[in-house]
This record gives C-alpha cells, sequence and structure tokens, in this order.
C-alpha cells in the first residue's frame, strides 16, 4: 500500500517545510510481509478509521527514521499537510486501501494461561525501509502500526479503540524511553477525533502511529505451540529468524540459539527499567518483544516516592509486577517462551539452560548501571553493599528515585559544599542514615584528585536523567489535550527529547510531584 506523507526534502529546512514553502506529498510505499506466512498467522483487518481526524502530536525524530519530514500541527501553513497525515494515520486511508492486517497470539496474563488473544486494537499497515539501518538499531526497515483504529477478529467483546488518555500516555512514555536510551517501540504520530468511546466514563477516540522493525511477542509462539501446531511453529521461527537474528540461522539449533539471543535482550532491557525506576505494570507474556524492547505502554510509571513492591496496576492486586519483581517476572516469561519453542529445540535442559543466560546477563547490567548511577566506576568488593544499602535508604525515606540520583551527582562534584538542599529534602525522615552512607561513599571515592571527581559527576548525570515522564505531568497534559490544549504535551514531548540535560525554565518538570499526590494508580485501559 501507499501513504501519502510529506517527503523529507534534500535542504536543512525547518520541520514540514522546504526551502520556499511547503513539502508536497509523497508515496511512502509500505510492503506486507507477515501476510506471506499464511491465513493461520494473521487477519486481513481494515480499520474503521476516525471520523473527522485531527494530527494532534508529531515526533520529528521518529519520523526521520523513515526519511519523511512530518508537518506542525502548530503551523497554519501545514493544514493541509496535516489534513493528509490524519487521514493516513487514523487508519482511514488504510481502510479504503484493505491490505493492512492484524496477527494472532496467545499469552499468559498474570501468570494464568489466557488462550488465544491476538491484535485486538492494532492494525500493521506494512514495513518501510530504514533509510539509515543504524537508526533502527541495524534493522533494514520499520514496521508501521496503528493502535486503536477499531475492531479485528482479535478484538473478542472489545470495541478496537483506544482514548485520548491512553494514546497521550503512549505517545509521550515511548519517546521518552527512547531519549533515556531505553529500547522500545517508537511514536510517530497521535491522531484524534471527537468519536465517543466507553471506558469507565464516556472518552473521545485517538490512534497512536507506531514503528518497530518488528511486533512479534512471546504470544506468538506460545499461540501455536499450545495449539499442537508445530509445522506452523516452525514456519514462525523461520521468519523470526530470517529478520531478526539471521546469524542465528547458522546455529546447529536456530530455535535455541533465538532463545538465548532474546534472554540476552531481555535481560539488559529489564535492567534499563530498573536503572531510570520504569514499571511497565503488565508484563504478561503477549507484551514481551522478541526484539527485547519495550512494547504496549498501559498501565506503566516511573517510581516517584521509591518503593520496592510498587506496581501502577489496579489489576495487580499481588503486585506480580511491581518494580522488584520485574527481572524475575522476565525470567518467568522466558520459560514460557523456551516451552513453547520447546518442540522445536527438542532439548528441555538446553532451553532451561538458554532461560538462565538471563541472569548471566541481568546482573552485570544491572550492576553496571547502578554503579554508573552512583558514580563508582569499576565494580569492587564492597560495592554491592553499599548499592545496597542505598536502595534500602532510599526505600526507608520514599526518597524519589529520579531526584535522589541527579542530586547525588552534584554533591558528588562538590562534596565541599555538602548535601545538596534538594537531596536532604528526601531523606528528611533519615538525615542521619543519609550523613552516613555519604560518609561512606566519600571514603570510596576519596582517592579521586579534583578533575577526576568532576569527570565521574558529568557521567553520573549522562547516567541519571533530570526527567522522566511523572505520572502528575501526563495528567496535566491529558486534562488540557481533553480540552483540547496540547500545549503542555508538546512542551513535555521536546523536554523529554533531552532528558539528561538541565533546561533552563523547565524546573517544574524535574521535581518531585506534591507529597499528597500519591503514587500513580492506572487500570489497563490507561
Amino acid at each position: 500500500m501507499a501513504l501519502d506523507f510529506l517527503a523529507h526534502p534534500g535542504s536543512g529546512a525547518p520541520s514540514g517545510r522546504a526551502a520556499g514553502g511547503a513539502v508536497g506529498p509523497a508515496p511512502l510505499a509500505l510492503r506486507q510481509t507477515f501476510s506471506r506466512l499464511g491465513p493461520e498467522f494473521l487477519s486481513d483487518s481494515p480499520p474503521q478509521g476516525l471520523p473527522e481526524p485531527r494530527l494532534r502530536l508529531v515526533s520529528e525524530d521518529a519520523a526521520r527514521l523513515l526519511g519523511v519530514r512530518p508537518p506542525s500541527p502548530d503551523d497554519a501553513r501545514d493544514a493541509e499537510a496535516c489534513a493528509s497525515w490524519a487521514h493516513s494515520f487514523s487508519g482511514n486511508a488504510a481502510a479504503a486501501d484493505g491490505s493492512a492486517i492484524s496477527t494472532v497470539y496467545a499469552g499468559h496474563q498474570f501468570g494464568n494461561w489466557a488462550g488465544q488473544l491476538g491484535d485486538g486494537r492494532a492494525h500493521l499497515l506494512g514495513e518501510a525501509p530504514a533509510p539509515d539501518a543504524a537508526q533502527a538499531c541495524g534493522h533494514a526497515w520499520w514496521e508501521v502500526q496503528l493502535k486503536g483504529a477499531g475492531r479485528t477478529p482479535f478484538s473478542r467483546h472489545a470495541d478496537g479503540r483506544a482514548v485520548l488518555r491512553s494514546s497521550l500516555r503512549e505517545f509521550l512514555c515511548s519517546e521518552a524511553m527512547w531519549h533515556l536510551g531505553v529500547p522500545t517501540t517508537r511514536a510517530l504520530c497521535l491522531v484524534d477525533s471527537d468519536l465517543p468511546v466507553r471506558r469507565e466514563r464516556i472518552e473521545s477516540a485517538a490512534v497512536v502511529a507506531r514503528l518497530s522493525p518488528s511486533f512479534l511477542r512471546f504470544g506468538h509462539f506460545e499461540h501455536f505451540s499450545h495449539s499442537g501446531r508445530h509445522e506452523a511453529l516452525r514456519k514462525l521461527l523461520d521468519y523470526t529468524v530470517a529478520r531478526l537474528q539471521p546469524e542465528a540461522a547458522q546455529a546447529a539449533n536456530p530455535a535455541l540459539a533465538l532463545l538465548s539471543k532474546v534472554a540476552a535482550a531481555t535481560a539488559q532491557l529489564v535492567a534499563r527499567w530498573q536503572c531510570v525506576g520504569f514499571v511497565h505494570g503488565v508484563m504478561n507474556t503477549d507484551n514481551m518483544s522478541m526484539l527485547g524492547w519495550t512494547i504496549d505502554y498501559g498501565p506503566f510509571g516511573f517510581v516517584d516516592a521509591f518503593d520496592p513492591g510498587y506496581t501502577p496496576n489496579t489489576t495487580d492486586a499481588y503486585g506480580r509486577y511491581a518494580w522488584a519483581r520485574q527481572p524475575a517476572v522476565a525470567r518467568w516469561n522466558l520459560l514460557a517462551l523456551a516451552q513453547a519453542l520447546l518442540p522445536l529445540i527438542g532439548d528441555e535442559q538446553a532451553a532451561r539452560d538458554a532461560v538462565e543466560e538471563f541472569a548471566e546477563h541481568f546482573m552485570p547490567a544491572m550492576r553496571d548501571g547502578m554503579q554508573a548511577k552512583l558514580g563508582l566506576g569499576p565494580a569492587r568488593a564492597d560495592d554491592p553493599d553499599l548499592v545496597q544499602d542505598w536502595i534500602d535508604l532510599l526505600a526507608a525515606c520514599r526518597a524519589d528515585w529520579t531526584v535522589s540520583h541527579r542530586q547525588l551527582a552534584h554533591w558528588v562534584a562538590h562534596p565541599q559544599a555538602g548535601a545538596p538542599a534538594a537531596l536532604r529534602r528526601q531523606f528528611a525522615a533519615w538525615p542521619q542514615r543519609l550523613d552516613d552512607w555519604l560518609e561512606r561513599l566519600q571514603r570510596r571515592l576519596g582517592e579521586l584528585d579534583a578533575a577526576q571527581r568532576a569527570a565521574r559527576a558529568a557521567a553520573m548525570l549522562l547516567a541519571n536523567p533530570c526527567y522522566v515522564l511523572r505520572h502528575h505531568l501526563g495528567q496535566a497534559a491529558i486534562a488540557q489535550a481533553q480540552a483540547g490544549d496540547f500545549g503542555a504535551a508538546r512542551r513535555l514531548q521536546q523536554v523529554l527529547r533531552r532528558p539528561y540535560e538541565e533546561q533552563p525554565g523547565c524546573e517544574d518538570l524535574a521535581e518531585a510531584p506534591p507529597a499528597d499526590a500519591g503514587p500513580p494508580v492506572l487500570s489497563c485501559s490507561s
């Protein structure tokens, strides 16, 4: 199929506009490769689209990955181009074209087998070549998918829609995570409409266009394995290996090699989640990517007042998906994937050993991440105790995860000035414990001269973001957007593009939430 975009001009003109005027529309050809697997893997699924769609948010960074230059929703001169993008990414263009598909998968949800699931509100438009494979993490294409464009054959009793509230959260967080350095699907744009959608209350509809080299999940393999369709399972394996891990095709056991690669990538991913204080909230196997990327932003949250047992999901009554349990759940999910691949692997112990590689990758990745966050440099024998005591202190004081680490970097740069007031406020309940721990850190760093200490502090600032997508900021942006004002959302989007830089005039976006805000709790409709 072909969608009308704004082609990127050869000049370095500002977003959405070539030198001398508006950029004319040019088709971007999308091809379907997954559909070649056959009808048992998918369903032709034309989107329902949106009535009178409006382009609200665009990621210039994500558009660049496709080699296109987007229009600006704020620029009246781009009105025609914005209408074209809204038409394409609401699903209206794909509805007329008829080549969109939705895929079938299964999964474990909260540890229980859920049976057949599938893309209940996602439509895969196809894939576009990546002009720069390095920007696609080595892949040669980007798949383009719409989320929220209406019912599919896998919607079950749902409407296939997404609401503005959840769509805005996904758009902002997927882009924020990318710039934090966390592998994730990308958000290209957000389109909304006045179409009413019923959730806990009546809300308005929206669609997010998202990009990934692949949207394959653990659940795709579970579906065919649990139903005993091993020929289809083999076909899916061959497709996945060829596209995502071509070197695994040369292994003696490609299925085992793929499992090993996924375990390693998932370990790196979860370590990064932990280090930035991100809680996914719904780590079901159908929400686990075969790429080892973050996918499906539902009831997620960044930890504010640190609680290892925090989960943002109101459905998660027992805290299965809490911050502290994410590594163990990831391993559990990998065991489910190993079970699904076992008919092709053939050796149960080898499959278990491949899953255990998760710990072999996660532990050093988590260690290195925390060493960087605390400015410790190469690990020493006593460092694990120092790191654990810091995490325990954060939990005891319910200190803000992001503020505490950022302010600690400032203290490392200038210890003679004492702990910054912003750091002390986080540990007001246990000031002596903070002083005791800082004294230990001072001894650990004592051999550094002034230049080395400054370099270490600068490195800490690159490991500890100033800005994350805090719940209260997202909610404020959502409230304004629901009233038709996307100014706060665009401000957040721009600031979150440079999360490790302190940006003048944005101090309010770096602060911990008000004391009475409480931890974010969200439903799966979020």
